[in-house]
């Protein structure tokens, strides 16, 4: 019964230490649904360029063929922020609405010196891969930014991951080697994209919750 006693109190003295140094209410649905949104905004992408998918084309040859009109009206430059933005809105909602599922069912504050230090490590990053993208975009350099985005949100998971579970390190590595595998095929831009944001995001989502959600749920 002593050693029984001795090890729940270990277990409770790791829960806060864990608690008070890490995010720890991170839901490996979060990951599910974020990837879910990026593959289907790839599939509308492959819709509407109408490229056949692991085939290398460019579709904007031209200098200044991203601004040409396309497909439903819209200048490809201007379905690809629409869509980019949209699947972007569906990802943090779904981050949102687990990760506040899964923090209240564990009692843990959504909210708080931990939380902005985590996010300001994610979005730093994130905020200068974002200006560079824009510069990409400002010289037609179309054909970089599928790279240049997975390279800078790997590295944004990997400063955010001192933060919260080591898994997330895991993913930013795997999303930053994609972008720079990404690097030598241009061509495949929409792919790679398809398989670091959508197909990473499911893997990473699906062992978070084995990993996390499923024991807390047992």
């Amino acid at each position: 019964m002593a050693q029984n006693a001795s090890l729940e109190t270990l277990q409770e003295i790791r829960s806060l230490m864990e608690r008070s140094t890490r995010f720890i209410s991170l839901s490996g649905w979060s990951g599910v649904s974020a990837g879910a949104a990026a593959l289907a905004g790839a599939c509308a992408a492959f819709v509407y360029t109408r490229k056949t998918p692991f085939v290398e084309s460019s579709v904007f040859a031209e200098k200044n063929g991203l601004w040409e009109a396309g497909p439903w009206g819209l200048s490809y430059g201007a379905f690809f922020l629409v869509d980019a933005f949209l699947v972007l809105l569906l990802a943090l909602a779904g981050a949102i609405f687990f990760t506040t599922r899964r923090a209240q069912k564990k009692g843990l504050p959504i909210w708080g010196p931990l939380t902005r230090r985590l996010l300001v490590s994610l979005f730093l990053p994130l905020s200068v891969g974002g200006v560079f993208t824009l510069g990409l975009l400002f010289h037609h350099a179309v054909g970089l930014v599928a790279p240049a985005t997975l390279v800078f949100y790997g590295l944004a998971l990997i400063n955010a991951s001192k933060f919260t579970f080591d898994d997330l390190r895991l993913l930013g590595i795997s999303e930053a080697l994609l972008g720079l595998i990404a690097l030598f095929w241009i061509g495949l831009g929409l792919e790679f994209w398809a398989l670091g944001f959508g197909v990473l995001h499911i893997a990473y989502g699906i062992r978070m919750y084995w990993k996390y959600d499923r024991v807390h749920a047992a």
